[in-house]
């Protein structure tokens, strides 16, 4: 079961892992008194479960293991929305659905989905405890906590060296609440032919990390309570900031052109190619990026916000159990057992073996959404390679897991992320300014949260 944050528009990467509190208002269904028993027993069904690794394998096990009246079934297909809605209205739902933690205050306020505060206390599981605060924020809605989380991928910035140094830009130069500096390092390495970009010196990403540009510079996507305020003065900064960023490397359209262009899973990948200086990533991608080590020489820098701090943001999937699921006890029981300290341990020690049997294999870790978990596969299972660069990228990514800040809670969450996507690509694309891409998106994104409420 994977989980990764998702370069949008760059990346369809198919993920399987196996938050402030907002307001808005709910529908008050009588999900709200959910009750649960820790003995579970019966069939459970499970739904979007696809592609589990061994990671997801050695934690499913290990529930299922600790279950053993249950009998589990998973349905392997990824989760869709619009089929998530339609089932919950027939009334025919799994009970456990996994989804991005952006979806589930929208279910939680169309009250199609159980709170699961009960559901903690029957298995001794303090949320406070077991999960970082801005992770378990994002599933906080009107006081009640709504899903189990799971993952938590923090974005960092992987350096190219072997393009960084040639052109005389350091590690210190990369660096995003310098807006001068940064740009001075991007005219140092940007390559070009007829126009049109060879190296970029810097990808930032903004398809797929909006959320870190605009929270970095200071902006917001909601309120307190849920509300959207995507035309909010600091995310304009933000979008000024990046397309500057662009415009010195050809202009978006240029770059985003050849930037899906590249090689992300293979041989022949960005950086192997020298086509990129640094680049916005994901925990995740450093395990791509591991094969290669022996030619490539990496390593990274925290993404910074505008006071020059490390930041992240917390994103990532969870567990939810639909209001009609037929078995909450079990479901319950399964999803809580599967982020234990144990689960991740298992899930350690598979993927440990994993590396093992793989020729140059790094482990670069698991980031799970859980502190103490985090702590305990680290000490354990990720050792010092050798490798100085690699080495300092995976500590790179543990350092900035207590800097993450929650995405936030609204009901319509999934709609402020799509359309601070559109405003992205108007703005960068120059058809609209930053500032009328996005009070349209807060627009759009006000209707969906005003249809909800």
């Amino acid at each position: 079961m994977r989980l990764r944050n998702k370069r949008l528009a760059v990346l369809a990467l198919a993920v399987v892992g196996l938050s402030a509190c907002g307001g808005g208002n709910g529908t008050g269904s009588s999900s709200d008194t959910a009750e649960f028993k820790k003995d579970a027993s019966g069939t459970l069904n499970a739904w979007a479960f696809d592609n589990a690794d061994d990671v997801g394998k050695a934690r499913m096990k290990y529930a299922a293991d600790q279950l053993p009246n249950v009998k589990i079934t998973m349905d392997q297909t990824p989760f869709d929305a619009q089929k998530f809605t339609t089932r919950a209205a027939s009334g025919e739902v799994p009970d456990v659905v996994q989804m991005d933690r952006a979806f589930v205050a929208t279910y939680a306020a169309k009250g199609l989905i159980k709170p699961l505060d009960k559901c903690f206390s029957a298995h001794g599981m303090d949320p406070a405890k077991q999960f970082y605060p801005a992770v378990t924020q994002q599933v906080t809605y009107q006081d009640k906590i709504w899903a189990v989380p799971q993952f938590y991928q923090p974005a960092a910035i992987i350096l190219n060296q072997s393009v960084l140094e040639p052109a005389g830009v350091s590690a210190a130069d990369i660096d995003t609440s310098d807006k001068a500096k940064l740009l001075n390092a991007i005219s140092k390495t940007y390559k070009s032919n007829g126009g049109n970009p060879v190296t970029l010196g810097f990808d930032p990403v903004a398809a797929g990390q909006a959320e870190l540009w605009i929270l970095g510079q200071g902006g917001r996507l909601m309120d307190e309570k849920g509300a959207p305020t995507l035309d909010d003065a600091a995310n304009v900064k933000a979008l000024s900031f990046l397309k500057d960023i662009y415009d010195a490397q050809g202009g978006y359209a240029k770059a985003k052109s050849f930037s899906d262009a590249f090689d992300t899973f293979g041989k022949d990948n960005q950086f192997v190619k020298k086509q990129v200086g640094a680049q916005v990533d994901a925990q995740w991608y450093v395990n791509v990026l591991s094969p290669y080590s022996q030619t490539l020489k990496i390593s990274a820098v925290p993404f910074k916000d505008k006071d020059g701090k490390p930041f992240t943001v917390a994103g990532g999937t969870s567990f939810v159990i639909p209001a009609g699921a037929k078995n909450p006890d079990a479901a319950c029981a399964w999803m809580t057992s599967l982020v234990t300290d144990e689960a991740w341990s298992a899930a350690g020690a598979a993927r440990a073996q994993k590396i093992s049997s793989t020729p140059g294999g790094i482990n670069t870790g698991l980031f799970t959404g859980s502190p103490s978990a985090d702590k305990l596969v680290r000490e354990k299972f990720v050792k010092t390679t050798g490798n100085t660069g690699f080495d300092q990228a995976i500590s790179t990514y543990y350092d900035v897991l207590n800097s993450g800040k929650s995405l936030g809670a609204s009901p319509a969450g999934q709609t402020i992320k799509t359309e601070v996507n559109n405003a992205i690509a108007s703005a960068l694309l120059g058809s609209k300014s930053p500032e009328k891409a996005l009070a349209d998106a807060q627009a759009a994104a006000k209707r969906a949260y005003d249809q909800v409420g």
